[in-house]
């Protein structure tokens, strides 16, 4: 009776290491597979990416380069309508006929623009023929009486633009703060940079940034005399 329960003890001893040993063989090949397609799905991707072709790479670089600088570009005055303080029409064609237009964002509520106006108004009177100086109120159309008080206290005779068309509108939603002034040639493309704030000497500020300009279009500039 004691050899028969050993022998049993004996058989199930074995039993249980062969299941044992059976299922450690199997979990050994279930990890092996499991881990090995885990790195080859990540070399793949990584040789993907490596080999992903260079010319689509720059191709997608320079587009973006090309959306940011579309972003960027100044808007121009081509081709606009704009109403003047005297109910006129001032267009590109009345840029066309000088070589340079200056042109002085400003507004009602913008101290600074309204103590610069005077010296504006003198400077405008100096031009040679070949220049001229515009002002656009960019909230005119809330009070064109008071802009037209202001400009006449000020001394200033020029064009104020005071209502635009959307092509107008695109440069004056450009500007970020008054007084803004831009200079345009007779396209009515933007030259130099813009002058932001009342400068500290107008004239001489001014006189530089029109030289300037009429220097990169091969034209004669203006001297001190027209300051």
């Amino acid at each position: 009776m004691d050899i028969k329960r050993k022998k049993w003890n004996v058989i199930k001893f074995a039993l249980i290491m062969s299941f044992a040993l059976c299922a450690v063989g199997c979990g050994d090949k279930q990890e092996e597979p499991f881990n090995g397609d885990t790195q080859k799905e990540s070399l793949d991707g990584d040789k993907q990416e490596e080999l992903l072709d260079s010319d689509e790479q720059e191709g997608l670089f320079d587009g973006d380069k090309q959306e940011e600088n579309e972003v960027d570009k100044p808007a121009e005055l081509e081709t606009f309508e704009t109403k003047t303080l005297d109910d006129k029409t001032f267009t590109q064609d009345d840029l066309a006929q000088k070589d340079v237009t200056v042109i002085n964002f400003w507004s009602i509520t913008c101290g600074p623009c309204i103590s610069e106006m005077p010296d504006l108004a003198d400077f405008a009177k100096q031009l040679p023929d070949n220049v001229q100086l515009i002002t656009v109120c960019l909230d005119a159309i809330y009070a064109p009486d008071y802009v037209e008080n202001i400009l006449e206290t000020a001394g200033y005779e020029g064009i104020t633009i005071i209502d635009w068309d959307d092509n107008f509108k695109k440069v004056c939603n450009e500007i970020m703060y008054t007084p803004t002034t831009i200079l345009v040639d007779q396209n009515g493309k933007i030259v130099g940079e813009s002058i932001i704030g009342a400068p500290k000497i107008l004239s001489e500020t001014y006189t530089e940034a029109i030289n300037d300009a009429l220097e990169a279009m091969g034209k004669e500039t203006i001297g001190d005399e027209e300051k």
